[in-house]
């Protein structure tokens, strides 16, 4: 992107997602940041809370020292709170929070205090405007997630085919689902923008078998796709093998060994993308700086595959991957929700 300005466009995007969360006149919204966030995102934020009346205000805290052995992207699980009590009363005082933060909350130690307090939180992914503007979901994405939701939460076993030789099996009953369209409007639940997905969060030792990602598939947190075929072999929910001869294998390797925790190798979440209006090639339009690459994750029909944290199964690290599979086909008790990468209606 060449130098931004604010455009009334990228306003009114912010003002209709928080019109969504039924941001209401008077209302205090927190825009929680960080000091290396976004800063055109803050401030078209908080002219659109201005729009509808509220109380905007900046918390904006210090980002933290990199603590990691390697570079850590798209965690879902920002390190900025620290647990500060001073941010967290701050948070607490907010019915509306507004998450800017380069990581986002939606997996932070600090996420259950801040819910429990009564916030809704609207997790606005680091992406450049231009993608938010796209992405701003409407009322009718709701339904259909919220559909797949209970489909998913009354499944006992998730089934992942594909052409490339992906034969997955996770037990899925007891597992913690969720699903997003784009906006929160109820206290104490927390969502993301761009929206469109549901995922599970399986038990420990609930999956197994054989995940191939094949040539335009995404690594989200390499935010590149894929060149060459890389063959994942899990069992009970750990990544045991990474075979492939490409730099994807090769890197996917190197950079699982360099945390020398086997929580990075372990399953997250399994899930797919609902979103009809998310692109499976939007990583070609914009500079790696500029996106977070959300817009993949909810392309409507990929498997969206994530290794790491899962505080369901007592699993917490940093170390993580995002993987949308393009292509496949998934089952729940043998009922197909998609069919070779298309949404079955």
């Amino acid at each position: 992107m060449r130098d931004d300005r604010i455009e009334p466009q990228w306003i009114e995007a912010f003002e209709a997602v928080l019109r969504l969360c039924k941001a209401a006149p008077g209302e205090a919204v927190c825009l929680l940041a960080e000091s290396q966030s976004r800063a055109l995102n803050i401030d078209l934020a908080e002219l659109a809370a201005h729009r509808l009346g509220c109380r905007p205000f900046r918390l904006v805290v210090p980002t933290p020292r990199q603590s990691a052995p390697v570079a850590v992207r798209s965690t879902g699980a920002s390190r900025a709170l620290q647990g500060h009590p001073a941010v967290l009363a701050a948070l607490g005082a907010s019915s509306l929070v507004v998450d800017l933060t380069k990581e986002g909350l939606l997996h932070a130690p600090e996420l259950k205090a801040i819910l429990a307090g009564g916030a809704r939180i609207l997790m606005v992914s680091d992406e450049h405007p231009e993608v938010l503007e796209r992405l701003v979901p409407r009322p009718e994405d709701e339904a259909p997630v919220k559909a797949a939701v209970k489909r998913l939460r009354a499944a006992r076993r998730m089934t992942v085919t594909s052409a490339a030789g992906t034969d997955l099996v996770v037990e899925i009953a007891g597992a913690t689902v969720a699903g997003v369209w784009g906006w929160t409007d109820r206290p104490g639940t927390v969502a993301h923008w761009p929206g469109g997905v549901v995922v599970a969060f399986p038990r420990a030792g609930t999956v197994n078998g054989t995940l191939v990602l094949a040539p335009g598939d995404a690594n989200l947190t390499f935010k590149r796709y894929l060149e060459s075929p890389v063959r994942l072999v899990l069992r009970d929910d750990h990544v045991e093998e990474v075979a492939g001869e490409g730099i994807d294998a090769i890197a996917m390797r190197d950079y699982l060994a360099a945390w020398g925790d086997r929580a990075a190798h372990a399953v997250s979440h399994v899930g797919w993308g609902m979103n009809p209006r998310a692109r499976r090639e939007a990583l070609l339009f914009n500079d790696r700086r500029e996106l977070n690459g959300t817009e993949l994750r909810a392309a409507a029909g990929n498997f969206l595959f994530s290794t790491g944290a899962n505080e369901f199964a007592g699993r917490f690290t940093e170390g993580h991957f995002d993987i949308p599979v393009f292509g496949c086909t998934i089952a729940l008790d043998g009922e197909a929700m998609v069919k070779e990468g298309k949404l079955v209606a």
